[in-house]
């Protein structure tokens, strides 16, 4: 058994989300005595239940770049707006000169979608949820597109809550 209070608590910070390692890149330089090899990790956390994060760890070793991965997931964190297993409406998210449309879909459709957005999507807890990624596919530019996606949605409730109109009465007007 450990005394260490430090591990302890990243193994029950851990333990709450679930993790899922994207892909590894590897690049080289070559120097005068021969190549150096560094890595690339993209990670992305969620609790399938409308949290979720992703980072980019970079090291010399590919487990040292998956945990700062890990941990700089851990930092950015955002919450999604799941509704009935689905997002509430179409949006359009972008990075550089990667698009990706996410649109809510009916029960029993699943996750239709690329690996990137469909790992986002399920440990954001989305069950189901239509996407099409739309000019550059590198897979960072699309893990940041969903993301901005993702942040970007909003229920009817808070657009109602920012336009200061009242909750609708359920009549006919």
């Amino acid at each position: 058994m450990t005394f260490n209070r430090r591990n302890d608590r990243m193994e029950r910070e851990s333990s709450e989300f679930e993790e899922k390692m994207l892909f590894v890149n590897r690049t080289s330089k070559t120097y005068q005595g021969g190549r150096r090899f560094r890595f690339a990790a993209l990670v992305i956390l969620g609790d399938r239940n409308g949290r979720v994060g992703m980072g980019i760890g970079k090291a010399k070793e590919v487990p040292v770049a998956i945990e700062k991965a890990k941990s700089i997931a851990r930092k950015n964190m955002i919450s999604v707006p799941v509704e009935n297993g689905t997002i509430p409406h179409d949006i359009v998210g972008v990075n550089s000169t990667s698009r990706v449309l996410l649109k809510p879909a009916g029960p029993g459709t699943g996750v239709i979608a690329g690996t990137v957005p469909r790992s986002i999507a399920e440990l954001a807890g989305i069950t189901n949820m239509l996407s099409k990624e739309l000019g550059s596919r590198n897979k960072v530019n699309v893990a940041y597109a969903v993301f901005d996606g993702l942040k970007n949605l909003r229920t009817a409730k808070q657009v109602r809550a920012l336009r200061g109109e009242a909750q609708p009465t359920g009549g006919a007007q």
